[in-house]
């Protein structure tokens, strides 16, 4: 078990120091197999039949699993000044993986598989810490259709409360590390009017995180008081009147269809109070938020411009205070990298299981492998001078570098930043000029090839005399 897997499963309560260890080896073999089956990352038969035993204990549960975890997530974020808690909602498919009980329909009845809602902890450099929370879930098959009579629906009975369990969960973590600013953040599924109304209870009681939403739903304001500037009576009019702050330039990353590109957007912020929706089962306040709309000008012919409305509690007065909102909320895109990850590189869509409570807690497991990948990832380029001890032990570095470069380790472990680099190079990383930093998919390669070099140090001795790729 690595160093590093150790201080993951420390803090775990599972009623059995058995279970304990058991928990940490099958974190150790997922991480060093995490595209391959159970029992291809499994030493063998014995070993993959007690990793289906604590799969299947009922003290193993999913929350309890990745309980530790997320403790040491917590450490991690106390020796940060500021720490955003990003959440997202991303979907797991598993149709055509036989019968799973307990999951449910996605988008349509034809694809099964559940919802997965992350709490992911990021710096404003973007080095993810870990999982603070995670809720997996399934659609009952018997509540259809899903948008029938659903504005009727109590908040509790809809997918979006998931929001604002989000921000409450943010609020705990901002009480458990009190010299730490915490920022929950969220995309377009955050922008629920009883997110605001939470926050500004939590604000009233002293025990508030700060929080940035992007906003949905172009909200109805409170028509015009006498005394008041605010005149308008929708939301965006009243923010596009604002005064131009500045502008701010940032890359838009490439994805399937669309090439990397330089955006330039102008800022405006403003103060707003926000009228609240009519709710069924209940009366909800008025609230003032602050408000900054980014909107980019001169955007490719054939593009669609990047235009954001963000809601958030911090300070929007100044230029600087409205590019520090847009630039938290650009960190945002750590998530949709996790999750890339988390599917494709640990493969979970590929996972077959006969009931939902072990497919949850397997899943757990995974999502601590998935952070690993993300860890090494960005420290790379947030701790690259660094040395690779800090992130990777003797037996790790040594014979990689060995095979890599083909020549003998050297005394001192290289950077973090330099080695990160060979092992990308084993992931198809090129590392030629224009490149960038390499990414995840090269990573998580490298990782896997890396733990195979390791097992033939240990085998064979570290000074072989044939030295091959």
């Amino acid at each position: 078990m690595g160093s590093w897997v150790e201080a993951e499963v420390a803090a775990a309560e599972l009623g059995d120091a058995r279970l304990r260890r058991r928990m940490g080896q099958l974190v150790s073999r997922l991480s060093e197999s995490p595209g391959g089956s159970i029992p291809a990352a499994c030493g063998g038969w014995a070993e993959t039949l007690a990793a289906y035993r604590f799969l299947a204990n009922r003290r193993t549960t999913a929350e309890k699993v990745l309980a530790p975890h997320a403790a040491a997530t917590l450490e991690r974020i106390r020796a940060h000044d500021v720490v955003l808690v990003v959440q997202d909602t991303t979907e797991c498919d598993f149709t055509g993986k036989g019968d799973i009980a307990g999951v449910g329909p996605l988008n349509w009845k034809e694809r099964q598989g559940l919802f997965c809602h992350v709490h992911l902890a990021v710096t404003p450099e973007r080095c993810c810490l870990g999982t603070v929370g995670a809720y997996l879930w399934a659609r009952d098959p018997a509540r259809e259709p899903y948008n029938a009579e659903r504005k009727k629906k109590a908040l509790a009975d809809k997918q979006s409360h998931r929001g604002v369990d989000g921000y409450q969960r943010a609020c705990a973590v901002a009480a458990a590390a009190p010299q730490t600013t915490i920022i929950s953040v969220a995309d377009r599924e955050g922008d629920v009017y009883e997110w605001y109304v939470a926050a500004a209870e939590a604000a009233r009681q002293g025990r508030a995180a700060e929080w940035i939403v992007r906003s949905c739903q172009d909200r109805s304001l409170p028509r015009r008081r006498a005394g008041t500037a605010q005149s308008h009576e929708k939301l965006w009019e009243e923010v596009g009147r604002a005064p131009l702050r500045g502008r701010v330039t940032w890359r838009l990353p490439a994805r399937p269809g669309r090439k990397a590109r330089q955006v330039v957007q102008e800022i405006r912020s403003a103060r707003v109070r926000l009228k609240p929706p009519y709710r069924a089962h209940a009366s909800l306040p008025e609230v003032e938020v602050h408000a900054v709309l980014a909107r980019e000008v001169d955007a490719p012919t054939g593009e669609q411009p990047v235009t954001w409305l963000l809601l958030t509690s911090l300070p929007v007065g100044t230029f600087a205070d409205a590019r520090q909102v847009v630039e938290y909320y650009l960190c945002r895109w750590e998530i949709e990298v996790f999750f890339k990850v988390f599917k494709q590189g640990c493969r979970i869509e590929a996972l077959q299981w006969q009931t939902f409570e072990r497919l949850r807690t397997c899943l757990m497991l995974y999502l601590i492998v998935a952070w690993r990948t993300m860890l090494v990832t960005m420290a790379a380029r947030t701790r690259g001078e660094e040395p690779g001890t800090v992130l990777f032990a003797d037996e790790e570095w040594q014979p990689l570098y060995r095979i890599v470069k083909k020549q003998p380790a050297p005394t001192a472990p290289p950077r973090l930043g330099e080695f990160v680099n060979l092992l990308a190079g084993l992931g198809g990383y090129l590392g030629r000029k224009g490149d960038g930093p390499p990414g995840p998919k090269a990573i998580w390669t490298g990782l896997q090839r890396m733990h195979c070099f390791t097992l033939a140090w240990h085998a064979f001795g570290t000074k072989p005399t044939l030295i091959c790729v």
